[in-house]
């Protein structure tokens, strides 16, 4: 048998262990909702959410270069969508008619569509910046649609925002607690194939080529640009339709919901995990969750190693931590925290072996 033969058949072996590793994790989280109680069927359901958005950041970041911090504004555009869609456009009667609208599975299917259409839009002059030019005009963007929130408050509701009374139904049934919570990650898992697939195939190899050297991959034939505008949009449909359920996650949508500090928090999920690691973005996302929600916990107590603390005291104590955390992997682990922390282990252990060998 030739190399080529080998090597073939080591790629399928791969892809068919691959499939069926995500497809068994999958099933695990579709099945852990219906174990857990009260709030925290709430807490995995937004680790869930998030973890589409970061899955997406992850590609446009560790293959196309791209440090975009309006992923944020691309999840606001795909909640309001659904959210808008549900109970009707007409401002006279929106809020005095939760009934008008369309059925809540088409506005969450046409959450993506409409955040991929507004990147598409925005991302063909974006994406001739590089570097922090780029991620202070994706901010830019996200600050645009958080502001418009306000602006055409008799649409969006403004600071009262909008009450989302219709509850998603697949099937025959409906999709709230742990039913939503498993769509949720059956989605992330669907999310998972459809990314790893695409790194495996020739796309993959010209995204990698981009990742290694964007001038080399240019001189070899591969469009930098349309890749990169592809990549912005995949992420930006990601993001859009984690924003498209979390409308009936929530049945409420508010600015509050959508503050500009969660752009960021979508970047230090990515950081934690590593740039171009699905799976890493996905434990980003679950340990950013988890510590924003023990954060505001320990916020909310009267004080705190002998000091009172303020009202504002559980946003300040997330700011800080989280602030402080992508300091320190921009500082120590530039590929990524979990990355760095097993890199850092294998060379301890490299070490105590050779030191154990050497005695």
């Amino acid at each position: 048998m030739s190399t080529l033969d080998q090597r073939a058949r080591r790629n399928r072996r791969d892809a068919i262990v691959r499939v069926v590793g995500v497809v068994a994790a999958t099933a695990f989280a579709c099945w852990l909702p219906f174990q857990l109680e009260g709030g925290d069927i709430g807490l995995y359901d937004r680790m869930g959410l998030y973890a589409l958005v970061a899955i997406g950041l992850t590609l446009l970041m560790g293959f196309a270069g791209q440090v975009s911090l309006g992923q944020g504004g691309f999840f606001l555009i795909g909640a309001y969508t659904s959210g808008l869609l549900t109970v009707g456009l007409d401002p006279d009667s929106r809020l005095v008619d939760p009934d008008a609208g369309i059925d809540p599975v088409l506005a969450v299917v046409a959450a993506p569509i409409v955040s991929a259409a507004v990147a598409v839009v925005i991302g063909v002059p974006l994406l001739r910046l590089r570097g922090h030019y780029l991620a202070f005009a994706t901010l830019a963007f996200a600050l645009i649609a958080w502001s418009l929130l306000y602006a055409q408050d008799r649409f969006t509701g403004g600071q009262y925002g909008v009450t989302v009374t219709k509850r998603l139904e697949l099937f025959g049934h409906q999709m709230s607690g742990a039913s939503h919570a498993a769509l949720v990650w059956g989605l992330v898992g669907l999310a998972l194939l459809l990314s790893t697939t695409l790194v495996a195939s020739r796309v993959g190899r010209a995204l990698q080529a981009i990742a290694v050297n964007e001038p080399a991959a240019a001189a070899s034939g591969v469009n930098v640009a349309r890749y990169k505008l592809q990549l912005f949009v995949f992420a930006a449909a990601l993001a859009g339709l984690a924003g498209g359920l979390f409308t009936f996650y929530a049945q409420f949508l508010g600015p509050e919901d959508f503050v500009i500090v969660l752009s960021l928090l979508f970047v230090v999920m990515v950081s934690i995990g590593g740039l171009g690691s699905f799976y890493g973005a996905v434990i980003g996302a679950v340990t950013i969750v988890y510590v924003e929600h023990e954060l505001r916990e320990l916020g909310t107590r009267g004080s705190l190693l002998g000091w009172d603390l303020p009202p504002q005291a559980p946003s300040i104590l997330s700011l800080g931590v989280f602030g402080l955390m992508l300091i320190t992997i921009m500082l120590f682990f530039p590929h990524g925290l979990l990355p760095g922390l097993i890199g850092a282990i294998r060379s301890l252990r490299r070490r105590l072996g050779a030191s154990r060998r050497s005695g």
